[in-house]
């Protein structure tokens, strides 16, 4: 497995930040269901854990929403570490359309 990491800064209370996280994560759920299965989600104050299969692969990553930015941490195989550039720029600015409302 391979790390994975993105910040994105933002500029909500932190308290809305993580509830938009979370909301996030909810509706992906719904709309890549035919995609995503598995998943497993579990928070803990500002920290949320996340596994997850995807296209066969098994994909998990922590979420940490500090004051002023989201950090992600994720373990990926070497399939998806490839397109690591893609999915850092999908993953940003998907996380910058909702932190920026």
């Amino acid at each position: 497995m391979h790390s994975l990491h993105v910040s994105i800064p933002h500029h909500l209370p932190q308290q809305e930040a993580i509830s938009r996280i979370k909301k996030l994560f909810t509706s992906l759920r719904h709309e890549q269901k035919e995609k995503i299965s598995h998943v497993k989600e579990e928070w803990k104050d500002e920290t949320g854990t996340i596994h997850f299969s995807a296209r066969g692969f098994n994909l998990s990553g922590v979420v940490t929403v500090h004051h002023t930015s989201i950090e992600i941490n994720a373990k990926v195989p070497l399939a998806v570490y490839l397109f690591r550039t893609k999915i850092k720029e999908a993953i940003k600015t998907r996380a910058e359309e909702l932190l920026s409302k």
